[in-house]
């Protein structure tokens, strides 16, 4: 089977106010997904860009440009390494497109750039572990990870997918894989893909309603 050249591989971009309400929408979930499982504080090489301070929530109804509300982390290296790791998480399938086709790495993006401070410490954790994985793909096989094969991706994946049983110079990694893994689940699984992927209905208007049952209505004492 041949592999598609990646080489110009380049995310597409979200409206930055669909982002920004997207990650509002998404945070409950994955702080659910969250298990503390980074351990170690951050290093300090991932929160280069800082925004300055918060306490007032952007105006969802406002159409934000680049540099607003706060300015955006990831560099074009960078989407590029996070759309492809979005990949290899939620690749494309029968049921749903890919996890970069719906905008997860700008969710992510929008996510590690917010001036909460536990973005702040995610900030940091993705930074460096971006980092890492395109030196890792550039030391095993020559190139960025965008640029990988399915195999190779998953040559390095399979290192640091699980925690527990990662080996000591991939713990780091490891915990990297971690909180990246649980931003892009929360992500997906909050659009409106994600959620029909799961079956989740929620709630749907009914195309006909006809009011309680005479036995409901008897019953609350109405009838």
């Amino acid at each position: 089977m041949s592999t598609p050249d990646r080489s110009q591989f380049s995310p597409l971009r979200m409206d930055r106010r669909v982002a920004i309400k997207w990650m509002f929408t998404a945070a409950a979930s994955v702080a659910i997904l969250d298990r503390a499982s980074l351990g170690a504080e951050p290093a300090a090489t991932g929160a280069a860009k800082t925004a300055v301070g918060y306490g007032t929530d952007p105006d969802l109804i406002k159409i934000y440009k680049p540099g607003d509300v706060w300015a955006l982390t990831f560099t074009d290296a960078q989407r590029r390494a996070a759309a492809s790791l979005c990949d290899v998480i939620i690749p494309a399938d029968a049921k749903s497109p890919a996890a970069s086709a719906l905008g997860v790495p700008d969710f992510i993006d929008e996510w590690v750039s917010a001036p909460y401070p536990d973005h702040v410490k995610d900030r940091a954790t993705v930074v460096d572990g971006l980092a890492w994985i395109d030196a890792e793909a550039q030391k095993r096989f020559t190139n960025d990870f965008a640029d990988l094969v399915a195999s190779q991706h998953r040559a390095i994946c399979d290192d640091i997918c699980y925690t527990p049983k990662a080996k000591p110079e991939f713990k780091k990694a490891a915990q990297f894989f971690a909180k990246f893994r649980d931003l892009t689940s929360g992500g997906f699984y909050t659009t409106p893909e994600g959620m029909k992927d799961i079956g989740y209905v929620g709630n749907v208007p009914l195309a006909t309603f006809e009011g309680p049952t005479p036995a409901v209505l008897k019953h609350i004492g109405l009838a």
